[in-house]
This record gives structure tokens, C-alpha cells and sequence, in this order.
């Protein structure tokens, strides 16, 4: 059974900085790409970042690109998204997923996503 434990979250002021985590559990985590995305207060689910299943190459959103980085460590099972320069528009719930099946790219489309977890919840005040 694969799980997916986000953490890192909370409340910053813009401008400042954040590291999620999220720790996977359950298959072979190097084989999988793993990706972010977020859903603000009255918005629908959206894509942040992404990074294939070798750690090669990633993908960003338009919005968070040069402020934003995913990187995972295959030692650790472990995906990170590092958030600097955080503006009040990155408030939301951030959600970690797991490719379908192994060896996939940096997609951002969720449909190549079925496992996710819980959620961590950033708040980045004005």
C-alpha cells in the first residue's frame, strides 16, 4: 500500500521561504516521478512542480517558476519543494503524488498521478 506523508507547511510572511517534504512508502520510489499541486481557498486542484522517475528533468507551473524547486532523494524516499520568494497568491493546501507506473516524466497532468497525499497547508501573509 503506497502512502504519501507530506510535511513542511505553516504560516510566513511574503517573501519568505518553506521546504515541504513528502515522504513516500509502499513501492520501489525511485521507479515512480512524483509531483506537487496545490488548491487555494475557492480554486480547483492545480499543478506546481514535477520530476521524472530519474530525477533528470522537472517540470514547473508558469507561476512558480525560478521561485519554486522539486527534487527528490531516492536514499530518504523522499520528495521535497522548496518555495522561496513566497507571495500570498501560493496560499493553499499543497498535495505530493506518485506516478501510475514507473519511469515516467515530469507530467503535470493529474491523471498520471494515483496516489496522493493528505496534504500540508502554507499561508503566506501580505
Amino acid at each position: 500500500q503506497v502512502q504519501l506523508v507530506e510535511s513542511g507547511g505553516g504560516l510566513v510572511q511574503a517573501g519568505g521561504s518553506l521546504r515541504l517534504s513528502c515522504a513516500a512508502s509502499g513501492r520501489t520510489f525511485s521507479s515512480y516521478a512524483m509531483g506537487w499541486f496545490r488548491q487555494g481557498p475557492g480554486k480547483e486542484r492545480e499543478f506546481v512542480a514535477a520530476i521524472a522517475w530519474s530525477g533528470s528533468s522537472t517540470n514547473y507551473a508558469d507561476s512558480v517558476k525560478g521561485r519554486f524547486t522539486i527534487s527528490k532523494d531516492n536514499a530518504k524516499n523522499t520528495v521535497y519543494l522548496q518555495m522561496n520568494s513566497l507571495k500570498p497568491e501560493d496560499t493553499a493546501a499543497y498535495y505530493c503524488a506518485q506516478s501510475r507506473g514507473p519511469y515516467y516524466g515530469a507530467s503535470g497532468a493529474e491523471d498520471d498521478y494515483n496516489f496522493w497525499g493528505q496534504g500540508t497547508q502554507v499561508t503566506v501573509s501580505s
